[in-house]
């Protein structure tokens, strides 16, 4: 099968959607023989697509791990100039705000469509909304009357990115849109989507890498304690994430349990500077605690999961949540929030704690209860294990996504 899969970032750019997008291509590569090739743009993360001043990668084409990658240069020019009409238009409820603020999220990349429309594969992959290469790989599907599967990663509690009928006209235009969640079906069939129009895929995670770290010994390599419990969030620092309300919990922790260390790690986003600053008030016996790793290597990740006792990721709204997996397979019990998919993928009181959003003094409560009862923390870990391991491995969601491509293609006749 040859597979054009269009993704707004892959390797090195980091990210969830460009995560999953290498994931499952190296797996349909190096399990199926598929032919995988991947556009992106020549951007490291989201914000390149309208903010010129950041630093790019080369254009052009290469190979990673078996995947042809080709890389579009960027107008982040062109979307920053739109950023003031967008925020007026939304506020005022003009109509098309909607593909305003699409075409200030960019990315915009001349020539993209007829790229996609010309290229000699089978089904078009595209993930994920709100961005504007969806849009691309839709039409270019269209005018070249190849089947395209989107996966958008819709998060309805955003309703800046996700609020936009253009989003769901876009699903409907599919051949087949994939989602992660049954929360993200109920969504979108809530909205008008028949139901057989979605199927569900799920998320994944390499097992093996976590598996083969000690967590002692990844404790002393990252210079951690190696007799105190420690807490910690690894991700993406925005603002959405709850890094921010874990910070204004610990304080309510360490009242009743000081022997407890806080780890933090993640890309530096602009957000991680109003972090620091409340990191800054902290009086110098709290911040002894607190451990940051910013702009870790990829290969440090098992390490860091490793060395927690409690992984805390209190998101406002995700998609599916990968870091939660990669949590689990080290066996490590979880706290994530009562918001958008969350609840489909954390089951309550089973393989984890959910809290409300936002809300410091209940996510101290969770983060005790698992501290003053580590044999309950162990089991929620260990059941979050096997559930990773029956349903959420790269190997399985890359078969059902390959099951879905193989769908779309026999459904699409001449005719249609």
């Amino acid at each position: 099968m040859k597979i054009l899969s269009v993704v707004q970032g892959y390797s090195p750019a980091i990210g969830g959607s460009e995560f999953l997008a290498q994931n499952v291509a190296e797996a349909l590569v190096h399990e199926y023989g598929d032919e995988v090739t991947v556009f992106t743009t020549n951007c490291f993360n989201g914000e390149g697509f309208w903010n010129p001043s950041l630093p790019r990668m080369q254009t052009g084409w290469s190979e990673l791990n078996g995947v042809k990658v080709r890389r579009f240069a960027v107008r982040s020019r062109v979307s920053q100039a739109l950023r003031p009409a967008q925020k007026i238009a939304h506020t005022l409820k003009l109509p098309y705000n909607d593909w305003l603020r699409t075409y200030f999220g960019g990315p915009i990349i001349s020539g993209l469509r007829q790229e996609i429309a010309k290229f000699p594969a089978d089904v078009i992959a595209a993930t994920s909304f709100p961005l504007l290469h969806m849009y691309d790989a839709i039409a270019a599907g269209k005018t070249a009357r190849k089947p395209v599967v989107i996966n958008g990663g819709i998060h309805p509690q955003d309703t800046w990115g996700f609020g936009r009928a253009n989003i769901l006209q876009a699903v409907r235009a599919a051949d087949l849109y994939l989602a992660y969640t049954g929360y993200e079906t109920q969504y979108l069939t809530q909205k008008g989507i028949p139901a057989g129009h979605i199927r569900e895929v799920g998320c994944g995670v390499h097992m093996e890498p976590f598996a083969r770290v000690d967590a002692l010994e990844a404790r002393r390599a990252l210079g951690l304690p190696l007799d105190r419990p420690v807490v910690g969030f690894i991700g993406q620092i925005g603002l959405h994430k709850g890094v921010d309300t874990l910070i204004k919990a610990m304080p309510l922790v360490w009242e009743q349990f000081p022997e407890a260390h806080l780890l933090i790690a993640g890309s530096r986003a602009m957000f991680a500077e109003q972090m620091d600053r409340i990191i800054e008030t902290w009086p110098e016996a709290m911040r002894q605690r607190l451990h940051r790793f910013y702009n870790f290597d990829e290969s440090q990740k098992p390490a860091l999961f490793n060395a927690l006792d409690i992984f805390v990721y209190a998101s406002g709204f995700e998609s599916f949540g990968i870091a939660y997996l990669e949590a689990w397979a080290c066996k490590k019990p979880v706290i994530g929030t009562w918001s958008g998919a969350i609840p489909w993928v954390v089951s309550a009181g089973q393989d984890g704690l959910l809290v409300n959003y936002k809300d410091p003094d209940q996510l101290s409560e969770a983060i005790l209860l698992l501290l003053r009862q580590p044999d309950w923390a162990r089991q929620m870990g260990e059941r979050g294990y096997a559930k990773t391991k029956n349903s959420y491995t790269w190997s399985q969601v890359a078969r059902r996504f390959r099951e879905n491509y193989e769908h779309a293609i026999q459904q699409r006749t001449p005719a249609r």
